[in-house]
């Protein structure tokens, strides 16, 4: 039976990779990137199981059916995947941490623990596969792959806070906070539409720009990370 370890082992594999929103053959063992978060994801569960999932057609042909940020959402809101707390995911290796989509055609973000705390992870433009943190930043699902073993480890993973973030909601966030982003977009050449102080759908697709030419993962929120290159400040 294979093990989140065994997820872990083979995402390590390929740190370093390129990262392009490219289809990519999960059939293939030899793949060596580009990568996006979630073929990346799809592929590394399919060498291991032989099983598609967060894929539009998980019974697709492993070669041409896309792996992508919200089929990966929908499997794990359906009970395909085994949903765990995210403290439990800190300490497990090979759990996968879902972000979705906040709209129709938009990208989330996928990543797999390492049980100490950490990613590896497909980030994003200028990025590529990479370590990153599961604490301080917005995971909408945590789960399991089915008839994978998951064992904890002994680190000590301390909660951590999440941080403001703007996101597309229903009803929008508003505030004098949106409307300094949507200001600083518009100074760095990514005009969100009307200063409105609302974060609607042309706000989140400018910042969809700029994270994308900004070494940033591209998931249309504004947190720390982003409002830094922004030059925001940010509580």
């Amino acid at each position: 039976m294979a093990t989140g370890t065994d997820l872990l082992r083979l995402a390590e594999t390929r740190l370093g990779e390129k990262y392009v929103n490219v289809l990519v053959p999960k059939n293939n063992p030899h793949w060596r990137g580009p990568w996006d978060c979630a073929e990346f994801a799809s592929w590394v569960v399919y060498q291991k199981m032989q099983r598609l999932y967060g894929c539009l057609n998980n019974q697709g042909n492993p070669a041409l059916t896309e792996a992508y940020s919200g089929a990966w959402a929908r499997d794990a809101a359906n009970g395909t995947l085994l949903p765990v707390s995210q403290a439990t995911a800190n300490v497990m290796a090979g759990v996968v941490l879902i972000r979705k989509p906040p709209g129709p055609g938009r990208m989330g973000h996928v990543a797999l623990t390492d049980g100490l705390g950490g990613t590896v992870e497909a980030a994003g433009v200028g990025l590529g596969v990479k370590r990153d943190k599961v604490e301080g930043r917005t995971w909408h699902f945590c789960v399991q792959i089915p008839d994978v073993s998951y064992h904890a480890t002994s680190a000590l993973v301390p909660p951590r806070p999440l941080p403001l973030v703007l996101e597309l909601a229903d009803p929008n966030q508003k505030g004098p906070r949106v409307k300094e982003v949507q200001r600083a977009l518009r100074d760095a050449g990514f005009h969100p539409g009307l200063l409105d102080g609302a974060y609607g759908p042309l706000t989140v697709a400018a910042v969809y720009a700029f994270q994308k030419t900004h070494r940033l993962v591209a998931d249309g929120m504004v947190g720390p990370r982003t409002a830094k290159k922004l030059g925001v400040a940010w509580p």
